[in-house]
């Protein structure tokens, strides 16, 4: 099986490329959109595994690529480093919500009486409780490796963020230097009360959830899984530990097979929305 590479057009005219899995099951089964972290997209590594291995078990699965994550036409490089410089997590935010809408409305086909449910990875899992917090129409979300604050930076380094205009950070995959402006910032500085308060986006919630960490992730350490646990509902929240593994469960890019651990993932995870989604 492999997946359907379908464009979407955001509000603000941007391309946000999907990719669907599971076309026989639009009409049968739940929906389930993917949202990749910081430095990722839909064809990394595990995506597209991932969205076969939903599809194979009756869900529509959707991998995508956020408009200003810096991969183009080419799908797997990083081409397009002016526009990952101008990204925003408020931006991410809305474009899912433009997605899950669209995704409502036959986007897809008509999915007329079935749940639409979110895994968001890294970075991602932030966006996916952001969004959920804020969207009835998503019905469930999973986080894999979940960030629980979107300011990850230093009074200093702010400041010299500031000054600068832009920071560099090194993507030792590529070997590339990405620039983040001073417009990420300004984002975090006017919403991070409110839209990117994972906190209050946690409380709120307000649909099952279920937050997924590996022991052993060095990127966004178990102690920030552990903390949105704390803020979630309990009784309707999951989390599952998984032992001696990290941030990507094992997976690397290109990929070079499943892992065990993935493979605990995806059961929990899919069990997880079979309950939860109708």
């Amino acid at each position: 099986m492999s997946g359907k590479e379908i464009t979407f057009q955001a509000s603000d005219g941007e391309i946000i490329r999907t990719t669907l899995f599971g076309e026989e099951n639009i009409g049968k089964g739940a929906v389930i959109l993917m949202v990749h972290g910081f430095k990722g997209f839909k064809d990394w590594g595990f995506w597209p595994y991932i969205g076969e291995y939903f599809a194979d078990r009756g869900f529509v699965a959707v991998t995508f690529n956020f408009s200003y994550n810096g991969v183009g036409e080419s799908l797997t490089e990083f081409d397009q480093l002016e526009k990952f410089a101008d990204n925003t997590f408020s931006r991410e935010i809305r474009e899912l919500r433009e997605l899950v809408k669209a995704a409502r409305n036959g986007f897809y086909r008509d999915i007329t009486g079935h749940d639409i449910g979110v895994i968001g990875h890294s970075r991602g899992g932030g966006i996916a409780l952001a969004a959920g917090a804020e969207d009835d129409t998503i019905s469930a979300v999973a986080t894999w490796s979940a960030v629980s604050d979107f300011n990850r930076y230093s009074e200093k380094h702010r400041a010299r963020w500031r000054e600068r205009g832009y920071f560099e950070v090194l993507n030792t995959r590529t070997n590339q230097m990405m620039r983040l402006n001073s417009v990420l910032l300004d984002d975090l500085e006017q919403n991070e009360d409110d839209l990117l308060n994972l906190e209050k986006a946690t409380r709120q919630l307000g649909k099952p959830l279920l937050i997924v960490h590996g022991a052993q992730d060095v990127a966004v350490p178990i102690r920030e899984g552990k903390q949105l646990f704390e803020w979630a509902d309990k009784d309707n929240t999951e989390f599952l530990r998984v032992e001696n593994t990290g941030h990507t469960f094992g997976a690397v890019h290109p990929f070079e097979g499943t892992t065990d651990a993935l493979e605990s993932v995806l059961r929990k995870t899919s069990d997880f929305f079979k309950e939860k989604l109708k």
